[in-house]
């Protein structure tokens, strides 16, 4: 009987040791928000014009999308590989991608808003994607605090200049290089009832 009870408590022991706790999430009904903004410059020619917004967890996760390009979400980075490929590698099975398709905006500020209920407290990492022409792209990355204080943080931004036989890669005197830029993001605790 002894040894059952032993066996029986070094089973629940084990079971719950690597039981991480989740980090607890917003409360209900708060309207914690997460927005990312970013400043667009439209671009002439084929390939270009195309952006996706997400957030990973720190373990490179894909959490939530905020926004894609019509064109890539309803289908075009199968017939354009490289449109916003690090988004949809992330995204692909994960992200509804009909439901985060937007129309290309008018130049000028972006900005795209999450409702944060629900997610767990803690820092994730936020991503601005724009296929800046053809294999030429640009990925913003930054991290930000969710849960506690209004907190804002900058993204940084690395360019991938890359061309074919047919298609030189741009370059930072490119005007593409311009299509996104200031990319930011807020988190605004919300008011508990």
């Amino acid at each position: 009987m002894k040894k059952s009870i032993a066996l029986a408590l070094a089973c629940l022991l084990l079971m719950f040791a690597g039981c991480a706790k989740e980090p607890p999430a917003p409360e209900p009904g708060s309207s914690c928000t997460l927005t990312i903004s970013f400043d667009y410059e439209k671009q002439g020619g084929s390939g270009s014009n195309q952006f996706a917004v997400w957030i990973e967890d720190m373990d490179g996760g894909h959490v939530r999308t905020l926004c894609a390009t019509r064109f890539t979400a309803a289908g075009g980075y199968k017939k354009r590989p490289d449109s916003l490929a690090t988004w949809v590698g992330k995204a692909m099975g994960v992200a509804d991608f009909d439901a985060v398709a937007t129309a290309t905006p008018k130049p000028g500020p972006a900005a795209y808003t999450l409702d944060c209920e629900g997610l767990p407290i803690g820092t994730y990492r936020f991503f601005v994607e724009g296929t800046l022409r053809m294999q030429n792209y640009v990925l913003y990355t930054g991290e930000i605090e969710i849960g506690g204080a209004t907190a804002s943080a900058t993204a940084e931004a690395e360019f991938v200049f890359d061309g074919a036989a047919d298609r030189p890669a741009l370059s930072e005197d490119a005007p593409e290089y311009g299509m996104i830029g200031a990319v930011t993001a807020a988190y605004t605790p919300g008011d508990t009832p």
